[in-house]
């Protein structure tokens, strides 16, 4: 029996489409996992394809999309590559990595994506569908749509909205933001652009972010189901709890909530950043205050730096140098600064990076080899395969303590014997995994591979005290509970408000 005829042996699943990106899709489905776990079901998340360049590493290897990672947590399950079977990776000009199953498989421009890679993901996406089924016979799918189920030049071969919807006979949910205005005409102007047998899978309305009275929504309620058909499930107030953007260029918007932190914090905006997930505990100390850079400046007021990720560090090498922030991390460095580089933040501390197959940004013979920032001594070659994979070690720097995370990078880093390496120390017991140099005028350089590096409490905790002890503030007390349990309260949380004001019992019959 094919699984389209065992679908109907199946429970239904639930699909979240939007009227626009940003409408609310990935915490609508995040909540929803939260909810059918407490009421005893077996939720799995799921998203044919997802374009970012925030992503996690399974625990076979495998690249996948952090909010997908973040909706198996919802699930209390551990994330799959399958839950997200394509994965884009952009690199800018319009080219991004393609990822299949969580392996790298090529490269493709915006223009050849449907024609050269429909087809294999079309057939990606039903292997992970029948695997999933297969290792969870009693799971009901919580699908996430992307962007809008209606852009019509690309309908026809869109692998993630509608095709996906009437191939399982979901369940669907549309949401639309009302906080960006016209929210009438997104549901309708969505609606009517659908064919008849899609319109059918649409069987509730969300109304999400929502300020003010709610019972002021009742007449727009009324009209919406008396317009379309479709009952309205759910009126989802502005919610404060914050999650991490799925677009980079969001985070232009995301600011701290702690304004009378003691600790300031910058980190650099780079063109092609990645992870940005990693910082989110850092986001959550009320001690700290985050503020992202993007031009050059003085930046002594901050008490550290951080260089992220990048899908393109030879690209964003050549950025810092030429908006002058390579010099002010120089200067920044020399006045005591304190910075920490994570993964091509690690590299572009170095002093060469080179980058032979043209793998990470480079666009012509001048800019294989360039120079880095310079002020670790160690060197980075970029190769034709990169390494993922889960991490488990030990720190020795700044306290001995268990480290969890995960890589994701192109590329070798090694000791740069031009330099003088003799104050260089390694910050974990595995040697490759990050180094650490002190200022003669006190302040510290770092730079780690591992992603993930300030989920580690004790870990983070003792690097915090490192800098407020240069600030002469107290230590910070051990903490009560981790930033694990700090997500998954956010979790629970986001559940509970969207509990309170949504209507799943049609969908689940």
């Amino acid at each position: 029996m094919d699984l389209e005829a065992k679908l109907n042996e199946r429970k239904k699943p639930i699909m979240v489409l939007g009227t626009s990106s940003g409408a609310g899709k990935s915490l609508t489905v995040t909540a929803i996992c939260r909810i059918l776990k407490n009421s005893e079901e077996e939720p799995i998340p799921f998203k044919g394809q997802n374009m970012s360049n925030n992503a996690w590493v399974d625990w076979e290897g495998g690249e996948m999309a952090y909010s997908q990672a973040l909706q198996a947590f919802a699930c209390g399950i551990n994330p799959s590559s399958e839950m997200n079977p394509i994965l884009l990776k952009p690199q800018g000009n319009s080219v991004s990595e393609v990822i299949h199953l969580g392996k790298s498989i090529g490269t493709t421009t915006a223009k050849n994506y449907y024609k050269d890679w429909f087809i294999p993901g079309w057939k990606v996406i039903k292997k992970s569908l029948e695997y999933i089924y297969k290792q969870n016979p009693n799971c009901r799918l919580i699908i996430e749509g992307a962007g809008s189920p209606v852009e019509m030049n690309l309908i026809h071969r869109d692998l993630t909205n509608l095709r996906i919807a009437k191939y399982l006979k979901a369940n669907c949910i549309l949401v639309t933001d009302i906080e960006r205005g016209g929210v009438f005409a997104q549901i309708i102007g969505t609606l009517e652009l659908m064919q008849p047998e899609e319109k059918k899978l649409i069987k509730g309305i969300i109304i999400n972010r929502f300020r003010g009275d709610l019972s002021l929504f009742e007449d727009g309620k009324k009209w919406i189901e008396e317009k379309t058909q479709i009952p309205v499930i759910g009126i989802i107030p502005w919610l404060n709890d914050s999650f991490p953007p799925e677009d980079s260029l969001d985070l232009l918007e995301k600011k701290s909530r702690f304004k009378d932190a003691e600790i300031k914090v910058g980190i650099i905006k780079l063109p092609s950043i990645s992870n940005f997930s990693d910082f989110d505990p850092l986001e959550n100390e009320e001690t700290i205050l985050v503020e992202w850079i993007r031009e050059s400046h003085n930046l002594k007021n901050y008490d550290f730096i951080i260089l992220p990720g990048s899908k393109q560090t030879i690209k964003d090498q050549i950025f810092l140098e030429k908006t002058g922030l390579s010099l002010a991390l120089r200067d920044y460095s020399n006045n005591k600064g304190n910075i920490v580089g994570i993964c091509g933040g690690l590299q572009m501390l170095g002093t060469f990076l080179e980058d032979p197959f043209l793998k990470e940004g480079s666009k012509n013979f001048s800019e294989q080899k360039i120079r880095g920032i310079g002020l670790l001594p160690l060197k980075t070659t970029f190769f034709e395969k990169k390494l993922t994979r889960q991490i488990s070690s030990e720190s020795l720097w700044p306290c001995q303590s268990k480290i969890n995370g995960f890589e994701i990078h192109n590329g070798h880093t090694e000791l740069d014997n031009t330099q003088s390496s003799l104050k260089i120390k390694p910050i974990f017991k595995d040697l490759n995994l990050g180094w650490y140099k002190e200022n003669k005028e006190g302040g510290t350089i770092a730079g780690t591979y591992i992603h993930g590096i300030f989920e580690n409490d004790i870990w983070r905790d003792q690097y915090i005290n490192l800098i407020r002890k240069r600030k002469k503030l107290p230590a910070l007390k051990k903490r009560t509970s981790s930033y694990k349990v700090k997500r998954e309260s956010i979790i629970e949380n986001l559940a509970n408000e969207f509990n309170k004001h949504l209507n799943l019992s049609s969908l689940l019959k």
